[in-house]
């Protein structure tokens, strides 16, 4: 089984910051689309952001738009998420996912067919 491992969640106050790692030591990240999914305890699983591998683009869900950015570092094979101005509905696990299939090029946890393990976020006063 492939692997893709997330670091970083934990705890925070409304207003604060985490930086989200996901590792990916059987990936090249850069050849496939990745992404960050999360799922709140009453919520469906939902697309975070997305960078599609063909152009770079990215994709940011719009209830994170403005505080969340997504980013790699092909040399060290690594993707991260920066979370800033954190709200309480931002609560959820937060899971990193690859698309090798490159059919569909949507930030839809439904398309994507490698995670990891999820790492908790939770923000709360």
């Amino acid at each position: 089984q492939l692997q893709l491992v997330e670091s970083g969640g934990g705890l925070v106050q409304p207003g604060g910051s985490l930086r989200l790692s996901c590792a990916a030591p059987e990936f090249t990240l850069d050849y496939y689309d990745i992404g960050w999914f999360r799922q709140a305890p009453v919520k469906e699983r939902e697309g975070v952001s997305c960078i599609f591998n063909s152009d770079g683009r990215t994709y940011y869900a719009d209830s994170v738009k403005g505080r969340f950015t997504i980013s790699r570092d092909n040399a060290k094979n690594m993707l991260y998420l920066e979370m800033n101005s954190l709200k309480p509905e931002d609560t959820g696990v937060y899971f990193c996912a690859v698309d090798t299939l490159l059919l569909f090029r949507l930030c839809e946890p439904g398309y994507y067919d490698h995670w990891g393990q999820g790492t908790q976020v939770t923000v709360s006063s």
